[in-house]
């Protein structure tokens, strides 16, 4: 683990309670897994006697139906996953896949499931970071229902980019329905946003999004919901 992954280590709830001395020996003596994309991790049905570390890349949580697939949750880098069915025991309720070439870190179940009987306090501190992070994503929920499709997608490309001003490419990191569900939309009304984008400097080509002008867009996302009075009067 490098530098750059304690730091990750030491934003991700499940480990944040703990301090970095007791999170890193969790880690120390495991090895992170390269995935390709389209690489399962676990299957919907394993023995769930692990929890996962994302270190690089996306991975999504899907359950399989007779027909189609559900996707649960997508995860990015610095995100735990597979924890709640670790604790509760059993079996692992959905699959989890690589989305993107990513990397993953095994965490061992028995071992954790030890060190929280050991140490009363660091449960009940892991459980308080588990409610503040519920907390967080449910803002995030809050804050996306009253934009609108195409707000949502202009936040969501200018996340995935570091820069503030002028123009810029970005490569999408998973597939276009994926990111359609991650905001809450169905794939058709994606590839409508998407289009109205193009009036703010957004063109697609397969699979990178060029934009014209990021500090145009960030205008354009950061305007106040429809109902609400512009800063302006």
């Amino acid at each position: 683990m490098t530098a750059d992954h304690d730091t990750f280590l030491s934003r991700a709830p499940l480990f944040v309670a703990m301090g970095p001395e007791l999170a890193r020996s969790i880690v120390q003596n495991h090895t992170p897994r390269s995935c390709e994309r389209g690489e399962e991790i676990y299957r919907q049905g394993d023995a769930a006697d692990s929890c996962f570390f994302l270190i690089e890349g996306w991975v999504k949580v899907f359950r399989r139906g007779e027909q189609d697939e559900e996707v649960v949750a997508i995860y990015s880098a610095g995100d735990t996953f597979g924890e709640s069915a670790m604790f509760v025991g059993g079996h692992y309720p959905a699959s989890a896949q690589a989305v993107s070439p990513a990397r993953v870190l095994e965490i061992d179940g028995a071992a954790l499931r030890r060190i929280l009987l050991e140490n009363p306090q660091v449960a009940f501190s892991m459980l308080a970071s588990f409610s503040d992070h519920l907390k967080h994503l449910v803002a995030q929920i809050d804050r996306l229902k009253p934009r609108s499709d195409a707000e949502r997608i202009a936040d969501f490309l200018l996340a995935q980019t570091t820069e503030t001003a002028g123009a810029v490419t970005i490569a999408l990191p998973y597939e276009k329905p994926l990111i359609a569900s991650r905001l809450g939309m169905k794939p058709e009304n994606f590839s409508r946003a998407l289009v109205r984008l193009r009036d703010h400097g957004v063109k697609v080509c397969r699979d990178d999004v060029l934009i014209s002008d990021v500090g145009r867009l960030s205008r354009y996302a950061a305007r106040p919901p429809v109902g609400e009075a512009s800063s302006g009067g």
